[in-house]
């Protein structure tokens, strides 16, 4: 499975992509993109409880945001691309 990082989440990662056997779904990615890259990427990433995905995390699975799938619980395979990005604002 390949993930894609973006704006402060490359800066975070100090890479763009990486490639991962892939989790059953998207929570276990986040859980283990959080061990690997720190309490920072976790911070963005998920909730305070590691129940929800952050207020500031976009995370796509095959160009599809996880909020138009199953959230956390989406599942992954190995084919699968995952995007995440900050939310961004402006205007």
């Amino acid at each position: 499975m390949l993930v894609k990082f973006f704006a402060t989440y490359r800066e975070i990662t100090k890479c763009s992509s990486l490639t991962l056997p892939a989790p059953q779904h998207v929570l276990a990615l986040t859980t283990e993109l959080a061990a690997r890259f720190g309490p920072l990427m976790r911070d963005k990433l998920l909730s305070a409880d590691g129940l929800q995905a952050g207020s500031d995390a976009i995370i796509m699975v095959n160009g599809r945001h996880i909020k138009h799938l199953a959230g956390l619980a989406t599942p992954l395979s190995e084919e699968d691309i995952v995007a995440i990005f900050p939310l961004v604002a402006g205007g």
